[in-house]
């Protein structure tokens, strides 16, 4: 299942001074289908230490090509490598594309969509606001792109080509918080009083038939909220969030005492079977990890969605939870990286998604 594929790089383009956009083709000269708004799991040995990490993909479904938006971290050795060392003709690896930060596309559809980008949350959303403009000719496309100042503002460029090759369709507005624009509503952090002033003078919620929102958890929550509020369908907005609580997570519950021991786990990878110990306070994934077997995972930290699996039989508690949505819990999935077995014995699948 965690098959990675050799990617090469085709094209590097600097979108920001910490911030670059790679264009990736298959080594093998295939194309790698996706769905907007997905992500691809790259995987790199640093300093002797497998690192795998998450980065959407920014390009189109029709621009025929693989693009993905990596923002220098303080501190990421990954985002660092990539930045300073990549080079064109280099090989990377990923596992294909993944991820649910979209809706179903249709060509004869007349949609208003909004999407919501903080920083480099801009390189989902970029991907969706490229396809619809693409793939639904009479839908039309609202971005409020929020940075600290116009030097951050990653794809800069793409998103002005791409404004004035669909006036009337596309409109952008940057917020800088720390830049000043000549209008207040523009300027600053998003917030509560900012978004009820954008939504009752500069865009009407009331026509829009989804949301996409993308960036830090605080600023997510306050959109959403707001989103609501001013008359939105909760199923009609989206999220993507870079950390932190998913909105609308199941409620966590204490973990008894006596459910705090060791697990008898069958993993299933592959539709093979294997039994696991797994130990007290040990997620399913470091125990199948520990056991050899070849489980996806990304991000080990409950945010992308790399390492679902589906609980069979028995019960597990996620310590938590910031990508599965309520549906996809209800139907027993759960995020092994955070996911700790109840009782002496589960089962769980690793299914394709």
């Amino acid at each position: 299942m965690a098959t990675f594929i050799p990617l090469i790089v085709t094209d590097i383009n600097r979108t920001t001074p910490d911030a670059v956009a790679l264009r990736l083709r298959p080594k093998d000269g295939s194309t790698l289908p996706f769905t907007q708004g997905q992500y691809l799991t790259f995987r790199r040995e640093i300093d002797g230490v497998e690192l795998r990490r998450a980065y959407s993909i920014s390009a189109g479904v029709t621009d025929g090509t693989l693009e993905v938006g990596i923002k220098k971290v303080r501190g990421g050795a990954f985002s660092t490598w990539a930045n300073a060392h990549l080079n064109v003709g280099d090989e990377i690896e990923a596992l294909s594309p993944m991820g649910t930060f979209h809706t179903a596309l249709e060509p004869g559809a007349k949609r208003h969509y909004l999407g919501f980008a903080i920083g480099s949350g801009i390189t989902p959303i970029l991907s969706i606001l490229r396809s619809v403009l693409a793939v639904e000719p009479h839908s039309r496309f609202t971005l409020i792109y929020a940075n600290r100042t116009a030097r951050e503002v990653m794809f800069r460029e793409e998103l002005e080509d791409l404004k004035n090759a669909h006036m009337g369709r596309l409109n952008i507005v940057h917020i800088l918080k720390n830049d000043p624009t000549g209008i207040d509503l523009f300027t600053g952090r998003i917030d509560a009083a900012k978004l009820d002033r954008m939504f009752e003078i500069w865009v009407d919620v009331g026509t829009a038939d989804a949301a996409f929102i993308c960036g830090p958890e605080t600023a997510m929550e306050v959109i959403a909220a707001k989103l609501t509020e001013h008359g939105m369908a909760k199923d009609a907005i989206k999220y993507e969030l870079f950390a932190a609580r998913q909105p609308g997570q199941v409620p966590q519950r204490e973990v008894a005492a006596e459910d705090q021991t060791s697990t008898t786990a069958t993993i299933i990878v592959d539709g093979t079977a294997q039994d696991v110990d797994v130990a007290a306070g040990e997620t399913l994934l470091n125990a199948a990890l520990r056991a050899g077997l070849d489980a996806p995972y990304a991000c080990k930290a409950g945010v992308c969605s790399t390492c679902m699996c589906k609980v069979v039989e028995g019960e597990a508690q996620m310590i938590t939870n910031h990508a599965l949505e309520d549906y996809e819990v209800a139907r027993g999935m759960v995020l092994s990286c955070q996911a700790l077995p109840l009782g002496d014995r589960i089962t769980v699948e690793y299914q394709d998604h």
